[in-house]
């Protein structure tokens, strides 16, 4: 039987505070869901432990997450990012989110939000979910996905129904009880 986040996670120091406060919680703002995509594919290969460590770092680095900043970054920026030993300095990730900040500017300026565009899809099957990713987004596959639209309330299934967070998270109706 596999471990579940809420297994382990609640008394962690690390996992602890985003499993009670964000893993699973709907996320409507632009920023913030640009964040969990760039933190995902950064965490693609490592354990999540390693991304909520270096998270602060990998605010600063990418300007908040803010979208507009991070796809104006230019060359200059591009080697800052791959000398700081704060973030993941691996290169295909590093112009993922670059390229992805682009992309959702874009989905902003046709759906009026990132999550805008997340609901015009909604509700999808995982596996559809991940071809639209895989057709938008760059460095993005199955675990990716899947772990994006949990964390931001997609996917049913962040949580155990028994866990006293899920309860909370309910009374938020997330886009996946909306199916």
């Amino acid at each position: 039987m596999a471990v579940h986040y809420c297994d382990f996670a609640p008394d962690d120091p690390w996992h602890g505070p985003y499993h009670d406060t964000e893993y699973g919680f709907p996320i409507r703002d632009d920023a913030v869901l640009f964040e969990r995509l760039a933190l995902e594919v950064n965490q693609a290969g490592l354990s999540w432990l390693t991304v909520l460590k270096k998270r602060p770092a990998f605010s600063q680095a990418f300007a908040g997450f803010v979208p507009a900043r991070v796809a104006a970054f230019d060359d200059g920026d591009r080697q800052r990012l791959l000398a700081d030993a704060g973030i993941i300095r691996n290169r295909l990730k590093v112009d993922a989110v670059i390229h992805n900040a682009g992309v959702v500017l874009g989905l902003i300026r046709d759906h009026a939000s990132f999550s805008g565009w997340l609901d015009s899809h909604h509700p999808l099957e995982h596996a559809d979910w991940v071809r639209l990713f895989k057709q938008t987004f760059r460095f993005t596959g199955d675990e990716i996905t899947r772990e994006f639209l949990l964390s931001t309330g997609y996917l049913q299934g962040a949580h155990r129904s028994d866990c006293p967070v899920a309860c909370r998270i309910a009374a938020l109706s997330p886009p996946w009880m909306a199916t």
